[in-house]
């Protein structure tokens, strides 16, 4: 069984005791986590896409510890023009350890389609017309030719 998971911003796929690194979380170490933005889940085979997610479905996962990335250098360069930037960044991350994939199905819609098929059939009123304004044209000004030939 796997699943697509958002954390922090990003989709992983996971699996059960599976340890991956996220993106810094404000959890505790050895304290658990729930995740309810499960985009899709396969289950032997049997695979559910959610809408944008599965409702009713959640990844919990156990914070291992904080630490952060290798760091990576950031060279830009520039021939012949004496320009040289070197910059570099550490990531903070969080690792994790999946412990649950819970793939509760969504609760069935029947009811609520079957109601709406016993509501008696009502007459709409006809939609109201508005008119139109047309534009207005707009008058040239007035040629200044009088003024001119007086001076």
């Amino acid at each position: 069984m796997y699943a697509i998971v958002e954390i922090a911003g990003q989709q992983f796929k996971i699996e059960k005791e599976q340890q991956i690194f996220v993106h810094r979380l404000d959890a505790k170490e050895g304290s658990k986590v729930d995740f309810d933005k499960v985009l899709l889940l396969n289950d032997a085979g049997k695979i559910n896409v959610g809408a944008p997610v599965i409702t009713g479905a959640k990844v919990t996962a156990k914070v291992l510890e904080h630490l952060k990335d290798d760091k990576v250098i950031v060279f830009k360069k520039k021939r012949r023009k004496g320009y040289k930037v070197k910059n570099g960044h550490r990531q903070y991350l969080t690792k994790l350890e999946i412990q649950n994939i819970d793939a509760k199905a969504p609760a069935a819609k029947k009811p609520a389609v079957e109601a709406a098929a016993k509501k008696p059939a009502t007459k709409k009123a006809p939609a109201k017309t508005t008119a139109v304004k047309k534009p207005v044209a707009k008058k040239a000004p007035a040629k200044k030719t009088a003024a001119k030939k007086a001076e």
